[in-house]
């Protein structure tokens, strides 16, 4: 029978191997935003200042990458920036307008209603 419980150590190095390889990735196709999107997520409750890192690389370099503002968004607000969660939530939401891509907009609005409730609790 397969043990389908992972240790700690066997995660950390399965996280390694995924990390290594996403970085080999980027390397042989830099030109391709999924490679440094994905890298960012490994990294996000790990190493948060590569993730960082590499959500502001996205944003910069690849402006049109839609997934990455969900998730870039949700990032700065769980850490606590708010300004910047609600720069990335408002041009996620434009951006996937513009796109058309309904799905997409949907959760961006989503989570930007229960961002806007939960920091107007705040004040």
């Amino acid at each position: 029978m397969h043990n389908i419980y992972k240790t700690t150590g066997q995660l950390q190095r399965m996280q390694a191997q995924r990390i290594k390889y996403l970085q080999e990735e980027i390397e042989n196709f830099p030109e391709d935003p999924f490679n440094y999107y994905a890298l960012a997520l490994e990294y996000a409750g790990s190493a948060p200042h590569e993730a960082e890192q590499l959500f502001e690389k996205l944003i910069s370099d690849f402006p049109d990458y839609l997934p990455v503002y969900y998730q870039a968004a949700n990032y700065y607000f769980d850490k606590g920036d708010n300004a910047r969660a609600e720069e990335l939530f408002l041009a996620g939401i434009a951006l996937a307008e513009t796109q058309k891509n309904e799905k997409t907009l949907r959760e961006l609005k989503g989570s930007y209603s229960i961002f806007k409730t939960e920091t107007d609790d705040e004040f």
